[in-house]
């Protein structure tokens, strides 16, 4: 059966500007260091191509310089990409702010990734076996939004789909996000974005009603915490929050796409959903100690974190799921 992860999402040019702080408004700051990456959906597929899945890209890049860019990106982390390039549009970009304290802060410019339609898609088909996973931001975009979700729903009921609302969760029509939450096999959120779908309450209660009120169809919800760690419950009642590894950041861009293709690198092979979890907990500890957005780890190294941190009594071991209603 096939393993392969079919990325409907977006990809686009990372400007990453390293500074001490955000400069004050009307302020200008001198970057410690410049460089320019691919990004958006590259980060979660280089995560899942680097834990073993074959991963091909259904969104669009642009036929300029920056989609040029991409498509080297692609080749070297051998990433397919199924449809042709716009003839009319470059790939957009991100500015990223890296400040010392590791967190980022980003400004986008839209482009060919932001325009989606059904024959565009055409040549994206999907088979037995298959994960298709996309992100908010081409959910936000208006010029793809329609036809993507479209597109979801007709998606076999055999396939699993893998869906990331991301901080543009509020520039996502309710009715489009509705769609997609109903389709959903898995969705993987932070807990601000879960809040914004569920309303407010601890995690347990977010998870719980995640499931029964908005992802009718899903085999469970993973929300994110950072470095906690992240919560997981499935559709069976079973929950467990599964801790995160205590590391030293130093840049956490990417960590959170990190996690979500690890995940669904560990489940596509058949590991349990909550030891998934933790593999890509571990995953995501090791890409904040790395430049980079695209700096997930391989499954050889994740192998080797876990172990050590099995070794040491980390935490991360031995949590103890509980059943709820």
């Amino acid at each position: 059966m096939s393993r392969r992860l079919v990325h409907v999402g977006s990809a686009v040019v990372d400007h990453v500007y390293r500074i001490d702080a955000l400069p004050a408004p009307g302020t200008e700051k001198t970057a410690s260091s410049y460089t320019q990456v691919a990004g958006g959906g590259f980060n979660m597929m280089v995560a899942a191509s680097r834990t073993g899945m074959k991963v091909v890209f259904g969104g669009q890049l642009g036929s300029g310089p920056n989609g040029d860019f991409l498509r080297a990106a692609f080749a070297t982390e051998g990433i397919e990409t199924l449809t042709p390039p716009s003839p009319v549009m470059d790939s957009g970009n991100c500015v990223a702010m890296i400040s010392s304290d590791a967190e980022r802060t980003f400004v986008s410019w839209p482009g060919a990734e932001s325009i989606l339609s059904l024959d565009m898609m055409t040549p994206v088909s999907v088979g037995p076996g298959d994960w298709v996973f996309t992100s908010g931001y081409t959910l936000s975009y208006p010029n793809s939004r329609d036809a993507l979700a479209d597109w979801i729903e007709a998606l076999p009921a055999g396939i699993f789909f893998v869906f990331d609302p991301t901080p543009v969760i509020a520039d996502i029509p309710r009715a489009v996000l509705l769609r997609v939450l109903a389709r959903t096999t898995w969705l993987s959120c932070n807990t601000t974005e879960a809040a914004d779908i569920a309303g407010s309450g601890d995690v347990e209660a977010l998870a719980a009603r995640l499931l029964t009120d908005h992802c009718p169809n899903a085999d469970g919800v993973v929300i994110r915490s950072a470095a906690k760690g992240c919560h997981i419950r499935l559709a069976t009642g079973s929950a467990q929050t599964i801790p995160g590894f205590k590391v030293a950041a130093v840049d956490t861009n990417g960590a959170g796409d990190t996690h979500i293709g690890a995940f669904v690198s560990a489940l596509a092979r058949g590991v349990h959903c909550f030891e998934a979890a933790r593999y890509a907990n571990a995953a995501a500890a090791i890409s904040v100690t790395r430049h980079g957005g695209s700096s997930a780890p391989n499954d050889a190294e994740i192998q080797t974190f876990l172990s050590q941190a099995a070794a040491t009594g980390t935490p991360g071991q031995n949590q103890k799921a509980h059943q709820t209603a």
